[in-house]
């Protein structure tokens, strides 16, 4: 079992920055295709971006030059770098790793706000 534990969430001024970071367990990380969602009230999970194993990216068109994934195998860590953050981005932010079947995180609170 993968236990995926979300960080760095909290309230930003719009056109600030955070940087989330998910710690996952075990050793076989490395293999993981890894992802983050957002879910805000009344709305579906989306997705944010994801990276794979081998460092490949893929974004949202609604992120797109704004936010940046990274992984650092070494320390079994996924990192999502938000800069020009709107207020459309508050949402909770949620951690996935892919393995036989997707595992979550609780998820992190972001809120962008005046």
């Amino acid at each position: 079992q993968v236990q995926l534990v979300e960080s760095g969430g909290g309230l930003v001024q719009p056109g600030g920055s955070l940087r989330l970071s998910c710690a996952a367990s075990g050793s076989l990380f490395r293999f993981y295709a890894m992802g983050w969602y957002r879910q805000a009230p009344g709305k579906q999970r989306e997705l944010v971006a994801t990276i794979t194993s081998g460092g490949s990216t893929n974004y949202a068109d609604s992120v797109k030059g704004r936010f940046t994934i990274s992984r650092d195998n070494a320390k079994n860590t996924v990192y999502l770098q938000m800069n020009s953050l709107k207020p459309d981005d508050k949402a909770v932010y949620y951690c996935k790793a892919e393995l036989s079947r997707p595992y979550w995180g609780q998820g992190t609170q972001v809120t962008v706000s005046s």
